[in-house]
């Protein structure tokens, strides 16, 4: 695909894929990017190595685990944050990452001091059913 031709979600999401690969030599399966207002999450799903999800099949190996990707994620997040810049044309202000040891999944959030809570659900919600409002829209 083109760059030019893609979406900035789509940039986002291959920036990040990238960015995974090169940091801990696994790709992950796939990219999910939701924007909402000031906020950018991105979902690595599938992002942990086999040895990361075997070590995670204890509560000790899935503490080791999660605090590995923090730590990798803040000493190295500084480029994936400049690419996000570049793309989307807003600067970065904090970014946060998340891992669920049990599902492989990896949350990378970016946000501008915003609380932020990720619900990783077992399953789709059908668009039809997802709609209304939130205070202050």
């Amino acid at each position: 695909m083109d760059k030019s031709d893609s979406t900035v979600a789509q940039q986002v999401a291959q920036a990040a894929s990238a960015f995974q690969q090169r940091r801990t030599g696994h790709v992950p399966k796939s990219v999910g990017v939701v924007l909402s207002k000031d906020m950018l999450v991105i979902t690595l799903y599938e992002a942990l190595s086999p040895a990361e999800k075997a070590l995670a099949k204890s509560p000790e190996g899935a503490t080791q685990v999660r605090e590995f990707h923090r730590q990798l994620f803040n000493s190295s997040s500084d480029t994936l944050r400049q690419e996000i810049t570049r793309i989307t044309g807003v600067e970065v202000r904090e970014a946060i990452a998340e891992v669920g040891p049990t599902s492989g999944t990896v949350v990378q959030s970016f946000t501008t001091g915003t609380v932020v809570q990720v619900f990783l659900l077992a399953g789709s919600v059908a668009a039809g059913n997802w709609h209304g409002s939130q205070p202050g829209e």
